[in-house]
């Protein structure tokens, strides 16, 4: 197992980068395809959300996998190698495991232990395997992953560390008051009607808002999240996209995540509605200079395997603390905005009566959020599972070369029956069958204890010169070895993906082999 993951998140980026790298699916598809093309690679995936970006693959050699994976990141996210490769972090093998089931357990979110990234892990995985770049390897990470997530969510108490990305905003903008009381009576609009915008709906209903306004840019998908809004006993209505700004007039919070690529509401869309002015220039403090800004040096790729290391110091030297209240009085409109690339003005913060609070400021209050103790049980539960799953893969890695040396014993235990019924015409059907069936005990007696701990020493670190030492000993053609690894794959189905076979008993292999070949 070669496994490399190269990514930012919130972690080591500011949110600013974060907005600039973000992928459509077009860019993923294209990224994921390049990289399959480019020479270190053998399968990969993307897992791209609101607030991370990262890049899995399983590469041949390590320095080379991490300069083209970072060449490629920087290439289709818009953002100059130079640029990204301070903010940029590099998980290798073991490691790069660890960091997706953590990652699967709601451990490295910006709120700790929400669930909605294992939605995130499985489409990244569909779309691995759709576009036939998710292998084996790639196809057994992430399906491990969401069993891991899974496991973390009912066995733990995980759910009470933090709660999903919405809930902690409103708790936000309700700056500390109990968030149903907060919401009580009030009307909202929710800008998107995808995945997020559709928990931000059903979350405003729960918590008791008065009317939820959905607008997006398909009309029908506005409409049908209204209906499900409404049957769940919320009070709801679905309006055009062109209707937002007087909609925006009305209503007291507003929530945004949609996937658009510019500024949704504008700083003067939000001062149009409140009716005050848009100038939210800071007035200059007494004897202040502007400073010229410079780039630091990006550095060698030489430096990525240290980034896995620094790159929260990173984050937290060039994130800027945002505040998220109003700039003073009462707040008149409540924004919450979801969306990567931003989809509201930051600057609409400093407007009168406005209370903003967004990806980048949810980051700086999760930090400051206290770790529930159910978190040291999750991380025990990562570690476990990290270590199971690299024993299965290394044990799975000598599995071919058993099965062929179980082939070759099928051969031999069938061209010696073979030969003695030449030699022996007179035998009866009984009587083959009884001598047959006593030759393939005798092959399974003798294979089955070196096999099983072959099987055993392989799955310890270090176990995997143990195949070479099978095929060396006897003498098992690598071409043999290697037709067993493809033929484990299933029909259709995406290179590498593991077949039901291969979770077969091997101990019964050979009996297998030679039923097979009787009924040639």
């Amino acid at each position: 197992m070669s496994l490399l993951v190269v990514g930012l998140s919130h972690r080591s980026a500011p949110v600013s980068v974060l907005e600039r790298a973000s992928l459509a699916g077009d860019a993923k598809a294209k990224l994921l395809q390049d990289t399959l093309a480019s020479e270190p690679a053998a399968e990969a995936t993307v897992l791209a959300t609101c607030n991370r970006i990262e890049l899995y693959a399983d590469v041949e050699k390590f320095h080379a996998g991490v300069a083209e994976l970072s060449t490629l990141l920087a290439q289709h996210s818009g953002v100059g190698l130079e640029e990204l490769t301070p903010y940029l972090y590099v998980h290798y093998e073991d490691r790069a495991v660890h960091h997706l089931f953590s990652v699967a357990c709601g451990l490295d979110s910006m709120v700790v232990g929400e669930g909605q990234i294992l939605g995130q892990i499985k489409d990244a995985l569909a779309l691995g395997q759709e576009l036939h770049t998710a292998g084996r390897l790639i196809n057994d990470l992430f399906q491990q992953a969401l069993r891991v997530g899974k496991r973390a969510h009912s066995e733990t108490g995980i759910d009470r560390a933090g709660q999903s990305l919405v809930t902690f905003g409103l708790e936000q903008l309700a700056a500390g008051a109990p968030v149903d009381a907060w919401a009580a009576g009030k009307r909202a609009l929710v800008i998107g009607a995808g995945s997020m915008s559709s928990l931000a709906a059903a979350t405003l209903v729960r918590v008791g808002v008065a009317e939820v306004v959905v607008a997006n840019r398909t009309a029908e998908r506005a409409e049908r999240l209204a209906g499900i809004l409404n049957q769940s006993g919320g009070s709801a209505r679905a309006v055009p996209m062109d209707e937002v700004a007087h909609e925006l007039t009305r209503v007291d919070v507003a929530i945004s995540c949609t996937g658009a690529t510019g500024l949704v509401l504008t700083v003067e869309d939000v001062a149009a509605a409140l009716g005050v002015s848009a100038d939210t220039r800071p007035e200059p403090e007494p004897g202040h200079v502007p400073q010229m800004r410079t780039e630091a040096d990006a550095g060698s790729l030489e430096l990525h395997g240290a980034w896995a290391d620094n790159g929260e110091l990173a984050a937290k030297s060039v994130r800027t603390p945002k505040p998220a209240g109003a700039s003073g009085g009462d707040v008149r409109l409540a924004l919450l905005d979801l969306a990567m690339p931003r989809d509201i003005d930051g600057a609409a913060h400093r407007l009168d009566g406005v209370r903003l609070v967004d990806i980048e400021s949810l980051a700086d209050a999760s930090a400051d959020a206290p770790m529930a103790a159910d978190v040291d049980q999750v991380r025990g539960i990562v570690a476990d599972e990290v270590a199971a799953f690299g024993a299965a893969q290394r044990a799975a890695q000598i599995t071919p070369t058993v099965v062929a040396l179980r082939s070759m014993a099928a051969d031999v235990v069938t061209n010696e029956v073979a030969r003695l019924e030449g030699r022996l015409p007179g035998l009866d059907e009984k009587q083959r069958a009884e001598i047959t069936q006593t030759v393939r005990r005798v092959v399974d007696k003798l294979l089955h204890a070196p096999t099983v701990r072959v099987k055993q020493l392989a799955s310890e670190p270090g176990g995997a010169g143990y195949a070479d030492a099978l095929r060396e000993l006897f003498d098992l053609d690598p071409q043999t070895v290697a037709a067993v690894s493809r033929a484990d794959r299933p029909a259709g189905g995406p290179a590498g993906a593991p077949s039901d076979g291969t979770k077969e008993d091997l101990n019964d292999t050979t009996g297998a082999e030679s039923a097979k070949r009787g009924r040639a």
